[in-house]
Formats: C-alpha cells, sequence, structure tokens
C-alpha cells in the first residue's frame, strides 16, 4: 500500500497560508485509499495530541455501502469514540451530512452520505470563499461532468484536482487512458489546476501536472462558477444565510441550545460574552434532573424526521465528547422504548415502523415479550425500541458545554443578566439588562443570537415570532420495587426514565401559556395518571407522587415542531411589503426573488420544543458555521426546515394571505 504523504503535501500547498485546510474526498464505494490515507494523516487523533498548527475539515463523500467507510469505522488510528460514532453513521443509512468533531475541533469529518451528485447539489455554497474547499481528490471511477461542476461551485477558484487511478495491468491501458484524458478534460474546464495520481501497484506513485487552463478557459469556468452559486442562493431569497459581522458576538440564553452555541463559536476561536439570568446555566428549561434523547420519526420520513436522526447522532456525539474531555454528563444510553397509550397513538406507531426500511440501530419494532425484557418491568404492548437512545442530564450536558468552551475560547460569562431590551445602533448592537438589583449596558456587540427559551419573544424585534411557550411539570418518584428495576427509558402517554440518584422522572404536563410556573398539585396526578394509563403492571402501584417533589419549566414549541435557527426576520419590514404587494399578480413572483428582510447581524437559536437535546447542539452547530461563513452541515431542505421566516414565506411565495 503506497503512502500518502504527497498527496496531503500537493493539497496543502495552496492551504499552507490559511489556518484552516479544506480537503474534500470522493471516492468510488469500493475504493481503498480513503480510509488508509486518513490513517496515515491522522494517526495523532488516536492519542488525542494536536494534528498540527492549523485546522484540518475533511469532506468525505459516501454511498451507503461503501466498503472503505466501514474500514474507516475500525482503523485503529481514530480513537474509540470516533470510531464508535462512524459505525453508528455506517448503521444508522441516515442520508445527509454527518459532522465529527474531533481533537477539540481541530479535526472536523464531514461525511456526505448517500448519492454524491445529490449531496453536492443540495450543499449551499459558503458565503466566504475562504470557507470553500481548497482541494479535491476524486477517483476517475467516481467522477463524471455533472459531478465535477458541482464541486466546482463548492471550490475555491484557485482549488486544485487529485484524480487517483487505480490502474489494472490486466486491463487496456489505451482504453483507460483515453477515458482519463477525456476526465482530465472536462476537469480543466472547470478550472481547477488537476494532478494525475498512478496507484497503480506496479509503479511508485507518480505525480503529474495536467494541462492548466488557459486564461481564457479560466475566465469562462469562474463565470459557471459563479453563475451556478447565484442560481442556487437564488432560491434561498426567503432564507438570507447571512453571515456574522466581524467583531465580537453576545449570546443571550442559558440552556442547551445556547451553551452548546457558545462551544461551537468557541472551537472557531470567535470572541463570545454569554448571558444568562441565573445563577448558573440549565437552570430554565434545561434544568430537568434526567431528559430522554432519541429521534422524532415519521411516516413519511420527511425533512423534520430526517433532521431529528442526523441531531441525534450528533448529540450522542457531542455529549461523548465532553465525557473524554473529562466533564462529568450523568447519562445512560440505555435505549428507550416507545409504546401507545390508546388506540390512535398505537396506529400511528404502526404505521411509524412499517412505513421505512429503518436501520436496526435506528428503530426496530418490538412485541410485549421483547418489551418486557429490555424494560426490565411487565409491558404490555408491542412498540418500537431505539437502540442508541436513552437518557442525559440537561443541567449537566449544559453546564459541561460552557465549562468547555470557556476553557476554549476567548468567552466572557454573565450570570444573574436579565436582558430587558436590545436595540441596533450605528450598525452595532447593545443590550439593556438587570444585573444584581443595578440597570446595566453590554455591548457594542457585532452580533448578537437570542437563544434564551421562553424569554425569546420579549424584545420588540421578536415579539411577533410564531412560537408558543408551554409549561412542563416533570415529577420525582422515589426508586422502589419493583420500579427500580426498570432499564430503559419508557415513552408512552408521557415519559419515565430508568433511576438516577434513587429517583425517576416522570411526565411531563403541557400548558400552552401558563400564567405562572409554581408547583401544581393537579399536574402531578396527571402525570402518575399518565403512567397508569399506559402501562397496567402491578409495578406503576410503586410509582409515588405523595412527596410533591416536580419541576417546572416552559418550552418553546413552533406549530410544525422544527427548531428555529438563523437570521432574525424583520416581521415589520416583511408586513410593509405584504401591504404595498399582496393585491398584485406578481405577489408570489416578488417573494420567491426578493431577499427576505431581517434584522442585520441578529440571529434566532430557539424553539426545541420538548426534544431540545436531540435538536440543539446540531442546530447550534448549523448556526455556528453560518455566522463563520462555511459550508453549512445541513442541505438546503433542512435549511428551510429550520428557518426562522418559513410560517411566513410559506404562505407568501404561495401568494397566500398571512
Amino acid at each position: 500500500m503506497p503512502t500518502f504523504d504527497a498527496i496531503f503535501s500537493r493539497l496543502s500547498a495552496i492551504a499552507s497560508q490559511n489556518s484552516h485546510q479544506i480537503i474534500a474526498l470522493l471516492p468510488s464505494s469500493d475504493a481503498y485509499w480513503p480510509a488508509a490515507l486518513i490513517a496515515e494523516r491522522l494517526t495523532q487523533a488516536g492519542s488525542k495530541q494536536p494534528l498540527q498548527k492549523q485546522h484540518l475539515h475533511l469532506h468525505l463523500f459516501a454511498q451507503h455501502q461503501a466498503s472503505w467507510l466501514k474500514a474507516l469505522a475500525e482503523n485503529e488510528s481514530l480513537s474509540s469514540p470516533a470510531k464508535e460514532q462512524i459505525k453508528a453513521i455506517c448503521d444508522a443509512r441516515v442520508s445527509g451530512c454527518h459532522r465529527l468533531k474531533l481533537v477539540n475541533a481541530q479535526l472536523i469529518i464531514d461525511i456526505h452520505l448517500g448519492d454524491p451528485l445529490s449531496q453536492l447539489k443540495a450543499l449551499v455554497s459558503p458565503s466566504l470563499t475562504s470557507q470553500a474547499i481548497q482541494g479535491w481528490l476524486a477517483d476517475t471511477q467516481a467522477t463524471d461532468e455533472a459531478l465535477i461542476w458541482q464541486m466546482a461551485r463548492l471550490s475555491q477558484d484557485n482549488a486544485e484536482f487529485l484524480l487517483l487511478e487505480n490502474v489494472d495491468v490486466n486491463l487496456d491501458k489505451t482504453s483507460n487512458n483515453a477515458s482519463t484524458n477525456l476526465l482530465l478534460q472536462l476537469i480543466i474546464k472547470a478550472g481547477f489546476t488537476c494532478y494525475r495520481l498512478n496507484l497503480s501497484p506496479e509503479d511508485d506513485q507518480l505525480v503529474t501536472l495536467a494541462e492548466k487552463p488557459s486564461i481564457a478557459s479560466q475566465d469562462i469556468a469562474m463565470v459557471e462558477r459563479r453563475a451556478l452559486r447565484r442560481q442556487q442562493l437564488d432560491k434561498f431569497a426567503f432564507n438570507p444565510l447571512t453571515q456574522s459581522r466581524e467583531g465580537e458576538t453576545a449570546i443571550i440564553g442559558g440552556g442547551v441550545a445556547s451553551a452548546n452555541l457558545a462551544l461551537s463559536l468557541a472551537e472557531r476561536g470567535k470572541k463570545v460574552s454569554f448571558f444568562c439570568m441565573d445563577k448558573a446555566p440549565g437552570e430554565q428549561a434545561s434544568g430537568n434532573k434526567q431528559g430522554a434523547i432519541y429521534p422524532l420519526l415519521t411516516p413519511e420520513h420527511g425533512s423534520l424526521s430526517h433532521y431529528f436522526l442526523q441531531g441525534y447522532l450528533f448529540s450522542r456525539q457531542r455529549i461523548k465528547q465532553l465525557l473524554e474531555a473529562g466533564h462529568e454528563i450523568p447519562h445512560d444510553f440505555c435505549g428507550v422504548l416507545q409504546t401507545g397509550h390508546d388506540e390512535r397513538s398505537h396506529m400511528r406507531l404502526t404505521k411509524i415502523i412499517n412505513a421505512q426500511p429503518w436501520a436496526e440501530s435506528i428503530a426496530r419494532p418490538v412485541d410485549a415479550t421483547q418489551a418486557t425484557s429490555l424494560a426490565g418491568v411487565t409491558i404490555e404492548h408491542q412498540g418500537i425500541y431505539y437502540p442508541l437512545a436513552g437518557w442525559v442530564s440537561p443541567q449537566a450536558f449544559t453546564r459541561a458545554a460552557i465549562g468547555q468552551a470557556e476553557q476554549l475560547g476567548k468567552q466572557s460569562t454573565h450570570y444573574q443578566c436579565q436582558i430587558t431590551a436590545i436595540r441596533f445602533e450605528d450598525q452595532q448592537w447593545y443590550l439593556t439588562a438587570v444585573q444584581q438589583g443595578q440597570r446595566q449596558e453590554f455591548g457594542p456587540f457585532a452580533n448578537l443570537v437570542l437563544a434564551n427559551g421562553r424569554h425569546l419573544t420579549d424584545f420588540s424585534q421578536t415579539a411577533h415570532l410564531p412560537i408558543s411557550g408551554f409549561r412542563g411539570q416533570v415529577s420525582h418518584i422515589p426508586a422502589r420495587a419493583p420500579l427500580a428495576e426498570l432499564k430503559t427509558v419508557l415513552c408512552a402517554h408521557g415519559y419515565l426514565t430508568p433511576a438516577h440518584d434513587r429517583l425517576h422522572c416522570t411526565g411531563a404536563s403541557y400548558v400552552k401559556d401558563a400564567s405562572n410556573l409554581d408547583y401544581s398539585a393537579v399536574e402531578q396526578v396527571e402525570n402518575l395518571d399518565k403512567i397508569r394509563t399506559s402501562y397496567g403492571g402491578d409495578w406503576t402501584k410503586a410509582v409515588d407522587i405523595t412527596g410533591h417533589s416536580a419541576r417546572v419549566g416552559v418550552r418553546m414549541v413552533t406549530r410544525d415542531h422544527a427548531p428555529m435557527m438563523g437570521c432574525a426576520p424583520d416581521f415589520e419590514a416583511i408586513l410593509a411589503a405584504y401591504g404595498e404587494h399582496q393585491h398584485t399578480k406578481e405577489s408570489a413572483k416578488y417573494w420567491r426573488a426578493t431577499p427576505a428582510p431581517v434584522h442585520h447581524g441578529l440571529y434566532i437559536l430557539g424553539g426545541l420544543g420538548s426534544r431540545g437535546l436531540t435538536s440543539g447542539p446540531l442546530a447550534a452547530e448549523i448556526l455556528a458555521a453560518q455566522l463563520c461563513g462555511e459550508l453549512l452541515p445541513a442541505t438546503n431542505d433542512i435549511l428551510t426546515l429550520l428557518n426562522p421566516n418559513r410560517m411566513w414565506m410559506r404562505k407568501l411565495i404561495k401568494g397566500k394571505a398571512l
């Protein structure tokens, strides 16, 4: 097997002046070289040592059945958590981008699963040219003209292309060379400087410089690239993916989403000021002792369930990364067992599990006998079992993410600081706050992210966001036999966790726009009823609520159950334009072609609902990538799903009334 140092040396030539090397690989499914190349280059990842002064970002495009990806999951050069995550991605068979962050994010691997052309087309070009791909490695077997132009769209203008030739000595080399030469011409036509690498087993590595594009053809190629980028961005007029401006970013929050955003920005070396209204992070909706972490599946498996599956895998990785870094996070990936509680819910679960060929590692059907064995207590119903799921302490997860961010980044943290107003003045953001009874002002900030849960709509700029607060009371149940035998999280008409610190958590109530957050004896009884109406075993008699131990929080929920992530929409400007164009024949065309109004430098991260542990960390990572002008780890349908403007824009681009 040849050594691959020359490959990275060649690709690093252009990137050597940058702090971030961005390289993409497009191998054929049965290629052997990707795993070997990554193993040789990234051996230090297994020892947790810095790879180099520069950050390295790899994009791997792979079919689901790619043998080299499975080989990578077994490679000893990667750490155990990394191998486990790659194996989980392979086994899950979920298309789209899966991000791995290793060695304090000095190494990022984006695995784009599925048909490569479809995956390339679905990626939005990075808003910063410096964040575009700097070099490609590709097989002759994996590359054609359509792929090449999509690769060019995502690349820097001076990006290089290494074409790897796996020459079989038993084949007619003349025929092989003819097809390769044609491929070379297509690569050059797209504006790449192309190198050929012969991986013949009987030859040494031979890197030869192909003919560079002429100045005229290079100019034509750049025009074509810009046209492709513009063509795609025009489709996103309703969802501006604006990057942050140079300078400090303020984050208002204190829960899972804001903490993970702070960590994602810290990993990029960004300066952040973090504002939390409480004495410590994780004391609002993220303050429960235990929270279930499992995907949200739907029969049609559209963008919503697709996003939750990707988020589910990313959240597991985040938790394990923080554990590896030395943070304490009570958790147990003990699986989640979901059963129905009435005829309608039973029918829906049956429809979900039968509608798609879910991977066994994601979801599998179980009968009552299997469910009882998995749970450790009697379950009378069939259901769905999620093997990789479980529970985690949201508060500990939040605090670990903040702690890691403080270790990595240039972060200042302000606790017991209630932000009462925000204003935009001279292209900067200013915050009015009450801290320990004193009125203060903070700023200026180049950018501001609102990730403050139930207080998201407290400000005039966000008061009209179509999002609602739902009170939820979680009851704490003493661990007594036979309830204490519970081995997996149960979800039916509510949820019940295995014991931690001699307590189970069950609930939660769901009250829209509640007037207070006081303990409710009525909701405590309702939580008990949910368990006893969902399961009929004698063990439910051990569910004891008489200690009146509970916790109340508010989760923000959108009508379509997807989070809000991205630029803050300017509702007043939207309303003004709506008033001007709503009665014209060109109304729908106007909204499809005109960039949607937003508040410059203001971003939203919220609406996580009752599954913020699953959806929040990935939304935070995507937003951090957007703020930094990067190639986003999400396809265009997911970005459309998360768009804070979506409720209004779905109507406007169809010419309907608001």
